[in-house]
């Protein structure tokens, strides 16, 4: 086959090749011919395991020499893990809609905002695989935080809720059976952590490294271990939820997907368009298409995972997706950059939280290649880490729980050696940035202005509004704006009351009130 394969083709003879040898239908075909059983020829099942806030590099199958995570590391082993995978959008709610709807957050109305909705307009892939004969459940946050009743919606976008992944594949057994779709949706590394936990849990702070773009003290050290041990706790998770479908006997013929919504809470991370609030960690493993150990370097989309459920359900996708399959990256046998087309990948922001006077955003665009990361930001006047002294946006949500990172810039924002990264984290910023990744992978150079970059630049300048054209972004074609006006659905949020410790620590009032 691969002899086959290697021969070589031109033109018309190649593209029809492709199609046949991609096609979920041949691949099938193949492993029936190869003896599999009746189970395994029928349609997949597929367990989405999401973590909360979780950036690319914090596992031990990314490398990380100090979190301990064996049971994701397993999966990784027996599947493929993608290096260059990011999420829609840094912010839960909207990044959640996009994967659910294959969709760029800016086609999906109110959904491109935290604590917003998602119209009943846009149909997501659990009512599709639904519609299609699969039974469909979530567990844990789902879609959200949002308002699903705002919709129209009967329930959670992500399917029926369960308590726990084994009541549901009882469930299968009771209701007849049934390939399924099963979102667990952890709330970890989510903040806030219990400070002290990482020491609890073994993690040697010392062995930690801090990005340059953080404080390398104590304080950080302290604040990443809380967070190591809270992904640790999520890779325990995993583990429940492995033994669970081992014992069901369905492990064959499931389709693991393992990532997390959106960065890390950390300045420069959630709610910002840097790698640290955008790329996330994605593995896939299915015995019945994946060749295990490979590793994908091609630049890819969470959003490419509903389309992908879809075709390896055998279920049409619908024309309004931005997104593509991701199942020739999964059936191929090699490792490395596959696809020439995956080259880059666009991201989005408009109001994660309710941080700015009057419920204003922060709307901004990003293109990110293998080589560079361009942002746009379209409100340059107003503060990305939302509203000073509180800067929301950034770490923990309105100081009202323990933030150990934050609150050591912010008091120690004077110190020479803090100063230059506090001011990257939640001072104002350009219209434009630009960032050269293979010098630069923290990305605290912004070459904008450089005029050795100026080619580079505009070139990736014209690449995004060509493609933020092509998916119909309203700030680009003129539509009605809806974003800070739309409801915001957390009122305690509208009069934030900062913890005891932050407010003695930088002298603050107990009530702001950002809806004046």
């Amino acid at each position: 086959m691969y002899a086959f394969l290697r021969t070589p083709l031109s033109g018309k003879r190649l593209s029809i090749l492709k199609i046949i040898l991609l096609s979920p239908v041949f691949l099938f075909s193949v492993l029936a011919a190869c003896g599999w059983g009746e189970k395994e020829k029928s349609r997949p099942n597929f367990l989405i395991i999401m973590s909360d806030n979780q950036s690319w590099n914090h596992l031990g199958a990314y490398g990380d020499p100090v979190v301990r995570t064996p049971h994701i590391d397993e999966v990784a082993q027996s599947g493929v893990r993608f290096t260059h995978a990011f999420c829609s959008s840094p912010s839960c709610t909207p990044a959640r809609a996009a994967l659910l709807t294959g969709q760029e957050i800016y086609r999906l109305g109110e959904g491109a905002n935290l604590w917003g909705t998602l119209p009943l307009e846009f149909k997501t892939y659990p009512d599709l695989l639904e519609e299609a004969g699969y039974r469909v459940g979530y567990e844990g946050k789902g879609w959200g935080p949002g308002n699903v009743e705002a919709s129209g919606r009967k329930r959670n976008p992500g399917g029926d809720f369960y308590k726990s992944f084994a009541s549901f594949l009882a469930g299968n057994k009771t209701e007849g059976k049934k390939p399924w779709t099963y979102w667990f949706s952890s709330k970890h590394p989510h903040r806030p952590y219990q400070v002290g936990s990482g020491t609890r849990a073994g993690i040697d702070s010392s062995a930690i490294r801090v990005p340059s773009y953080l404080p390398d003290v104590a304080a950080t050290k302290g604040d990443i271990g809380d967070y190591y041990a809270a992904i640790q706790y999520f890779d325990q998770e995993t583990g429940r939820l492995l033994e669970e479908l081992k014992k069901s006997g369905e492990f064959e013929n499931t389709v693991i997907i393992i990532c997390s919504d959106n960065g890390w809470q950390m300045p420069r991370g959630l709610a910002n368009l840097y790698d640290f609030g955008t790329r996330v960690p994605l593995i896939i493993s299915w015995a019945g298409l994946v060749r295990s150990g490979r590793t994908v370097e091609d630049i890819i989309s969470l959003n490419d995972v509903a389309p992908t459920l879809l075709e390896l359900a055998g279920v049409p996708v619908p024309v309004s997706y931005t997104a593509r399959s991701l199942v020739p990256l999964l059936s191929a046998p090699q490792s490395g950059r596959l696809d020439k087309t995956r080259n880059f990948t666009v991201m989005a922001r408009e109001r994660h939280a309710f941080v700015r006077q009057h419920g204003l955003g922060y709307p901004g665009r990003a293109i990110r290649t293998h080589d560079f990361l361009f942002i746009r930001n379209m409100e340059p006047d107003r503060w990305p880490a939302g509203d000073p002294p509180l800067f929301g946006d950034v770490d923990a949500h309105m100081l009202h729980y323990a933030a150990p990172t934050k609150l050591y810039m912010l008091e120690h924002r004077d110190d020479p050696k803090v100063a230059p990264l506090f001011h990257m984290a939640f001072d104002k910023r350009p219209a434009e940035e630009l960032y050269d990744l293979r010098n630069d992978p923290d990305q605290t150079v912004n070459l904008a202005q450089d005029s050795r970059y100026r080619k580079t630049k505009n070139s990736l300048n014209r690449q995004l509004t060509a493609y933020l054209k092509k998916t119909n972004d309203p700030r680009m074609t003129g539509e009605d704006l809806i974003w800070d006006k739309a409801t915001y659905y957390e009122p305690r949020d509208f009069t934030p009351r900062p913890s005891e410790q932050a407010r003695k620590a930088l002298h603050l009032k107990e009530v702001y009130d950002y809806r004046k």
